[in-house]
């Protein structure tokens, strides 16, 4: 047998090999995005909202310091709080899709995957007008056939660069120092708005204020992640 003959029967065989997510984005550079371009701006990023306990004052703080940022939205939540997702739009911020009830997106089918995203922009249209072209993925985790899908109907996959890690719960220095050691031009952090039953976002609200002001003296700008990355919002 051909050493070539051998290579196609062992494609033909042996299952395709998943790809990390670093082999993902080198593969898909223009559909999943990890950062912006190296200029100094970044985008801060919020996730798992509407939550009445802690979107509002990040929504206020955001008010007061005269920054937009992008919000990722589940599904079930904004259909129990559509007042407030209203609200994030009214104000000028960006939406995304962030799935119906926050699964891990590599544990579903290509069908269950795209009822999540579906499900989801439909709630959010009926709410704001608009249907996001943006999703973040839960945990970031997506394999190869979603990201298939979603470049094939104009979505695009945004991850992230900087992890506050504030979803544990941290104090507000913890949350400051994470960001603030992390963060260069194009950054794209990710912060969360929206919790689980117990969970404590006080480190977030007590930080954004001073994230805010040390990245300005430091020359940033701050900008929603469809202008960051020159995308529609809605699609």
């Amino acid at each position: 047998m051909s050493s070539q003959k051998a290579a196609e029967d062992k494609e033909h065989t042996n299952p395709p090999v998943a790809k990390s997510l670093s082999q993902l984005i080198k593969k898909y550079p223009d559909t999943f995005r990890v950062r912006g371009p190296r200029i100094k701006q970044v985008a801060l990023t919020f996730d798992d909202v509407p939550d009445p306990r802690f979107t509002p004052q990040v929504l206020d703080i955001l008010k007061e310091e005269g920054v937009k940022a992008t919000f990722f939205v589940v599904g079930s939540r904004a259909k129990k709080h559509p007042d407030l997702l209203a609200r994030i739009k009214r104000e000028g911020h960006a939406i995304g899709n962030h799935s119906y009830n926050h699964p891990q997106f590599n544990k579903l089918n290509l069908v269950e995957f795209r009822d999540q995203i579906e499900r989801t922009n439909k709630i959010i249209k009926s709410i704001t007008g608009q249907e996001p072209r943006l999703i973040r993925p839960p945990y970031g985790e997506i394999n190869e056939e979603q990201l298939r899908w979603a470049r094939k109907n104009n979505y695009k996959i945004v991850n992230w660069n900087v992890d506050s890690l504030d979803w544990k719960g941290l104090t507000k220095d913890q949350v400051k120092q994470n960001i603030l050691s992390a963060t260069g031009p194009g950054a794209i952090i990710l912060q969360h708005a929206g919790g689980g039953v117990g969970s404590d976002l006080s480190g977030t609200t007590e930080a954004l204020p001073e994230v805010i002001s040390e990245l300005r003296k430091k020359g940033y700008s701050f900008v929603t992640l469809p202008d960051m990355l020159s995308v529609p919002e809605d699609r």
